[in-house]
């Protein structure tokens, strides 16, 4: 099986190094508009089959979608990455076009593709996919819910001081600083609800420093992370090209789901091979459902400046 991965930056090639290694698929093609950097990235990987002993084959080309062809996902990770103090909603005037640009090209010649966005504004972003292109939902998926659930575990496993493995818990909403929900409430400890070993002020602080765990490192770097956002991806593109059905929080066009239509955000989902395969309904308390009513309102008050490219 074959993935495409537009944009052979931290991400992407972190996306592609990961698919790689884990024999996820049989064949990555990483494109990027600069010239020899995508063929760089696909050969720094490939140097390290000898060692690591993967098989898949990846490639590198510089602008050429019709070396992409016939590829059964395309991850879409290009754009401008976010910099020191740069808002995600800052972003969308940049990475709208290009992301528009992208998804048509690769649709000419892989037009049955799942399509996976990781560009920022990622919701944003997933929503002008899926205008753009006209393909059905259960073929845009944005990952964003996929990264923000492995920083909520992480930051909970540490609040325990347990390992992550053992921690389940989920993140909805917008992808984004202020608009992600990190639901404590259903967080666990294999099985055991986080509520029996952590108090109300851990948990708030666990949700508080998973809200902004991507700006504090893009504050530490002095750009957009890379390794956790890349192994996200992997583990949702393995979902899809395994028909795995795991329950994952993913961006996708609700229509009704949650009290809201026409609008993509995080929610629990069943990916497959079908890509988007079910919308999970897990009940969400009053001041769980008033959040994500709000988060819903600032992703469509980014969705408006859509307004143009859109036309």
């Amino acid at each position: 099986m074959k993935v495409t991965i537009v944009g052979a930056g931290n991400v992407g090639a972190t996306c592609a190094d990961v698919i790689s290694y884990r024999g996820i698929a049989s064949e990555v093609v990483l494109l990027d508009i600069k010239e020899g950097f995508a063929e760089g990235k696909a050969m720094d990987i490939m140097q390290c089959a000898p060692n690591t002993g993967f098989n898949t084959q990846v490639s590198g080309i510089t602008g050429d979608y019709s070396k992409t062809a016939g590829s059964s996902v395309v991850v879409i990770t290009s754009g401008v990455p976010r910099k020191p103090g740069m808002t995600r909603e800052e972003l969308i005037g940049i990475n709208a076009g290009i992301v528009k640009g992208v998804a048509e090209n690769v649709l000419k010649h892989s037009p049955d593709a799942i399509v996976v966005v990781v560009s920022n504004p990622m919701d944003t972003m997933t929503y002008l996919t899926l205008k753009a292109t006209g393909l059905p939902k259960h073929k845009i998926i944005g990952m964003g819910g996929a990264l923000d659930s492995a920083r909520f575990k992480y930051f909970l496993s540490k609040a325990l001081n347990k390992p992550a493995g053992d921690v389940d818990g989920m993140v909805i909403g917008g992808h984004g600083d202020t608009t992600m929900i990190p639901l404590t409430r259903l967080a666990s400890y294999n099985g055991i609800p986080v509520t029996e070993f952590l108090s109300a002020e851990e948990l708030e602080k666990v949700a508080a420093d998973t809200m902004v765990g991507g700006a504090t490192l893009t504050g530490l770097l002095g750009t957009s992370a890379w390794y956790a956002p890349g192994a996200s991806v992997a583990y949702l593109v393995d979902s899809i090209l395994n028909d795995q059905k795991k329950m994952i929080a993913c961006s996708v066009l609700l229509e009704g789901e949650y009290g809201q239509g026409d609008i993509c955000m995080g929610v629990p989902c069943i990916i497959g091979a079908n890509g988007l395969e079910e919308i999970l309904d897990i009940h969400l308390n009053e001041e769980e459902k008033a959040k994500f009513a709000k988060s819903a309102d600032a992703v469509r008050n980014m969705n408006a400046d859509l307004k143009a490219v859109l036309a």
